[in-house]
């Protein structure tokens, strides 16, 4: 029996989370809810070719459980990956996938699934995954933030994600925070993802992030806080919502640093008292998020244009 339209529920979209640290595929259905995932290591080595078979794989396994236990077949496929990109996801060439420079990951994506695809960077999945169900649902105006192996943001304002000529804007990560601080993958120095993301907490101190002392977990959220409340300045804003593994590892420390800093720089009427909040979904975000682009782009109303 073919699946009821008018129930939310009982259709799925594959959802691909592609990121610098790990590769994650699911099946959300059309309430929002996450039926099931899987998450592979992303290659450190290798060519695109090889990089796409690992996903590829995944894509593989994940199906074949949504198969077994008698789920619809997904209609759509969406995808969240790093920046930046050309038109629609076409090509992209993530800050942090060497291996992926113009790599064309819808033509790949469609031959692969057999589904439509519709591709967009991962923090602006995760602007719509929150407000379609997290922290910033029913806030017409808000950034939504990825603090993770990389920074990314995605912006909505007056209930519309902001898109962009090529379709990133909202690239918080490379607002510069530091302007003598460490030199960034952009070509770049002092970017909020050379200070703040796992990989300029390495390159910076020669640890990695889960073993990031007090004083360097303060320091990141204060350059959070500091890129928030430039965006809550320039775009009469109030809400931050931030997911990833740097900052949702980090926790209240890194947290209570950014409302900190916020309270400092956001001091135009408009902007005073901005707030930063941990993602309302966690770690379904990037995922729900995922589904989001595909529905969005499938003219499915989420909440959000």
């Amino acid at each position: 029996m073919a699946p009821d339209p008018g129930d939310p529920t009982a259709r799925l979209a594959l959802a691909v989370d592609i990121g610098g640290t790990k590769l994650a595929v699911g099946l959300v259905d059309g309430a929002g809810d996450l039926r099931h995932h899987d998450q592979v290591p992303t290659p450190a080595h290798g060519d695109g070719d090889s990089m796409f078979r690992a996903l590829d794989e995944l894509i593989a396994t994940v199906r074949a459980v949504g198969h077994d236990r008698g789920w619809a077949e997904p209609t759509v496929c969406g995808v969240g990956t790093g920046g930046p990109m050309t038109l629609h996801g076409e090509t992209v060439s993530p800050v942090n996938i060497p291996a992926w420079r113009a790599f064309p990951l819808r033509a790949r994506l469609l031959e692969a699934t057999g589904l439509p695809v519709h591709i967009d960077n991962d923090a602006k999945a995760l602007a719509l995954a929150e407000g379609w169900k997290g922290a910033a649902a029913g806030v017409p105006d808000y950034v939504g933030m990825v603090v993770s192996t990389g920074v990314g943001g995605g912006i909505v304002l007056d209930g519309r994600l902001l898109d962009g000529a090529q379709g990133n804007a909202g690239h918080i990560g490379h607002i510069v925070v530091d302007p003598d601080g460490s030199p960034c993958a952009c070509g770049s120095h002092g970017c909020l993802e050379a200070e703040a993301s796992g990989t300029g907490i390495l390159n910076r101190t020669g640890r990695p992030a889960q073993d990031a002392t007090a004083a360097e977990i303060e320091r990141a959220g204060t350059m959070v806080g500091r890129a928030v409340a430039s965006v809550a300045n320039l775009l009469d804003l109030r809400l931050a919502v931030v997911a990833g593994s740097v900052a949702l590892g980090f926790g209240a420390p890194f947290f209570a640093a950014a409302q900190r800093e916020i309270d400092l720089r956001a001091r135009l009427d408009f902007a005073r008292g901005a707030v930063i909040r941990p993602a309302g979904l966690g770690r379904e975000s990037p995922l729900v998020g995922a589904a989001a682009v595909g529905w969005r782009g499938s003219g499915i109303d989420i909440g959000i244009r």
